[in-house]
């Protein structure tokens, strides 16, 4: 199954909460770099990522709220 933008934004942001690097961006959410890039410019625009020490990329306490929402919204629908 094809998985769409919002969940794409969902697992980037899942695998960043503690903290991450583009490598493991990549392979911990299945993506390729070309395609990942374009998805942290997004992110961290909208104030979801954030990069630290110009390496790690951390979700922020909207990221976060973000995740809690996507997870309410797919919760009936995966039961």
């Amino acid at each position: 199954m094809r998985r769409n933008d919002l969940d794409i934004c969902a697992d980037i942001l899942h695998v960043t909460r503690t903290g991450a690097k583009k490598t493991q961006i990549v392979y911990k959410a299945n993506l390729n770099f070309n395609i990942l890039k374009k998805y942290l410019r997004r992110l961290v625009e909208n104030g979801l990522l954030q990069l630290a020490e110009e390496r790690y990329y951390f979700t922020t306490r909207r990221g976060i709220q973000f995740l809690e929402q996507h997870r309410k919204l797919i919760a009936p629908i995966s039961n």
